[in-house]
């Protein structure tokens, strides 16, 4: 059931009371970033947390290192904080296309054409995945002074979600 091609990709930011590591600051206080790569069902394929003061465009390798299947996403759509040439070009030498919708203060060329952007309309699924996400209280604000405590929590909810759907 789950799809590999057309994947979506985003983040979302979690309070962290708790300290530790892998938080950073950002204007909203401290914190961390889930990201996560769901199917077009919007059932999680991968799911890593990262602190919140970092890009999420030099996250998007690492988000690939706890992905959960073989095969990887032949499109790879997201919004557009993933309009980067360096991205698209790491990711096409691993035979993965990102679909962006450009920043508005794009300087270079043009990449994205609208046959591929038809797809960006559907990302609504890795939002809702999100808020299926954040119904389990326990991820809204990290309590864990361990950062792989928290993400054992974030992936026992991937979990249930996953066996809701099977």
């Amino acid at each position: 059931m789950l799809d590999e091609e057309d994947c979506f990709i985003d983040a979302t930011f979690a309070m962290a009371k708790g300290g530790g590591a892998e938080i950073g600051p950002t204007r909203r206080g401290k914190g961390l970033k889930i990201m996560a790569i769901v199917d077009r069902h919007g059932l999680p394929l991968s799911v890593s947390t990262h602190a919140a003061n970092h890009h999420e465009v030099r996250l998007v390798q690492l988000c690939f290192d706890f992905y959960m299947i073989e095969a990887k996403p032949e499109n790879l759509i997201g919004d557009r904080a993933y309009d980067s040439d360096v991205l698209d070009d790491e990711l096409r030498s691993q035979g993965i296309e990102m679909i962006a919708p450009h920043r508005s203060n794009r300087v270079r060329s043009l990449t994205q054409d609208g046959r591929g952007l038809r797809r960006y309309t559907r990302r609504w699924l890795v939002e809702r995945f999100f808020a299926w996400i954040q119904w389990r209280r326990r991820l809204l604000v990290r309590w864990e002074f361990y950062p792989q405590n928290f993400l054992g929590f974030v992936q026992l909810a991937c979990l249930l979600i996953l066996f809701r759907q099977f």
